[in-house]
């Protein structure tokens, strides 16, 4: 658990409280720190084997950051997913997203291409074994690389303020292994789609993924509602 291996994350580089926050940080977004839970500091400074300071450091800057609210007389706790949140954010990355296939349309060359047809091989065979992580990391690389392949920094950087966001959102989503298989078609869609230069295709198929996406979230947000 992410959170009992903190002496294995101590990097010599980094000042202890970035080892806690990054350690924390990382908890939420794989969901070991769920949405709602309380976020004791004694109990984690405990658990982390530092002091409390540190903890209360990197709360701070993970309330800053979306992941963590204080709430009045309770204290902090990890964000919950709303349904406003996962609007908000996915009304961005459907916009960016978009743009991101348009421009791998015209830029990608022929390695990122087979890098992306691996990338879509591999996320198909990591569905098989139902691992949530693993299927949201591959996820995540299959759309690395077409966002890499604009050459475009600033998208980049944009996109990448979202990531842990949208690492929540994706872990939500895959948790439904009914919806894999559709997974794996929206995939080889975007890819396709990419190959053959066919841009309006490309953000279509991007916009299909995206509002599943959207749609399959809210739906579990309003059964544990």
């Amino acid at each position: 658990m992410m959170l009992d291996m903190l002496q294995q994350n101590m990097d010599e580089y980094l000042p202890l409280r970035d080892v806690v926050f990054n350690t924390l940080r990382q908890a939420i977004l794989t969901g070991e720190l769920k949405p709602g839970e309380r976020l004791m500091e004694i109990h984690l400074a405990d658990r982390l084997g530092v002091s409390r300071t540190p903890i209360r450091e990197a709360i701070r800057k993970l309330e800053l950051e979306g992941l963590v609210v204080m709430i009045p007389r309770k204290g902090a706790q990890v964000a919950k997913i709303t349904e406003k949140n996962l609007k908000d954010v996915l009304e961005v990355r459907r916009a960016l997203d978009m743009l991101a296939v348009k421009l791998a349309c015209q830029r990608m060359n022929e390695e990122d291409k087979k890098e992306l047809k691996k990338a879509c091989d591999e996320f198909a065979g990591v569905i098989k074994k139902s691992n949530t992580k693993d299927i949201t990391e591959a996820d995540v690389h299959f759309h690395d690389i077409i966002l890499k392949s604009t050459n475009n920094d600033r998208l980049i950087q944009l996109v990448n303020n979202l990531a842990e966001q949208m690492y929540r959102y994706r872990l939500e989503y895959i948790k439904d292994s009914a919806y894999h298989n559709r997974l794996v078609q929206e995939h080889e869609a975007i890819y396709n789609a990419i190959i053959n230069k066919e841009e309006e295709k490309a953000a279509q198929a991007v916009v299909v993924h995206i509002d599943n996406q959207e749609k399959t979230i809210i739906e579990h947000l309003h059964l544990n509602g």
